[in-house]
């Protein structure tokens, strides 16, 4: 099978003859009918591998080509980006909807936060991590975009990445409302999707054009 050919949402692996995909989750939460299709695919299509990804996603690995297609119809889920430069995922600790350390709706926040974003082009992939309070399971200063909950409000962080040249992101705003985060970071994405070059994440736009210019422009 040609890249031509290539089915949706497939990433071609290691023996060139399989494929992987990987469902969109938002804030990693599934529903019962999600985990009832997964099963259902795994079986039917003798899926080897189901992989549980950094990003809170299942990736589902080892099939072939031809059969691509016919799982994402039988899975009724939505395609998680992998490889194109957009969201890929947000990532969210369970927050205070069930953890006795949340001071705030991370979950929440999360799955509105990926809804809203989703499908916005990027100069590269965009990685968001929310905290539910200062423990930072969520990873928030080491992501793209980092939120994180404290009792007085939330904290949005810039910059962040894990990859091979890691980064801690800078803060951006502190306490501040829900309604104010999102229209944050929409205004940190927006700049960052204007100004920033291909294949250049948020972590190496910050080095080149400084936080002092990024602060002046989106605050």
């Amino acid at each position: 099978m040609t890249e031509k050919e290539k089915p949706k949402g497939a990433i071609l692996q290691r023996d060139k003859e399989t494929y992987a995909i990987v469902p969109r989750i938002p804030g990693g939460l599934l529903k019962l009918e999600n985990i009832k299709e997964i099963v259902n695919v795994v079986e039917k299509y003798n899926i080897p591998i189901i992989k549980i990804t950094s990003g809170h996603r299942l990736a589902l690995v080892g099939m072939k080509g031809e059969v691509v297609n016919d799982i994402w119809q039988d899975l009724k889920m939505d395609v998680g980006k992998a490889t194109e430069l957009c969201l890929h995922y947000v990532q969210a600790c369970p927050g205070n909807a069930v953890c006795k350390y949340g001071v705030q709706d991370s979950l929440g926040l999360g799955v509105e936060i990926e809804q809203f974003f989703s499908g916005m082009e990027m100069p590269a992939k965009v990685k968001i991590g929310i905290s539910g309070c200062p423990f930072c399971c969520g990873e928030s200063f080491v992501r793209d975009i980092g939120i994180l909950g404290k009792k007085k409000g939330w904290k949005v962080i810039f910059g962040g990445n894990s990859g091979r040249r890691p980064r801690i992101g800078d803060i951006i705003a502190e306490d501040i409302e829900k309604e104010e985060v999102l229209n944050l970071t929409k205004r940190c994405l927006e700049y960052y999707a204007a100004n920033g070059k291909k294949r250049e994440r948020t972590s190496h736009f910050i080095e080149r054009i400084g936080i002092d210019e990024f602060k002046k422009s989106i605050l």
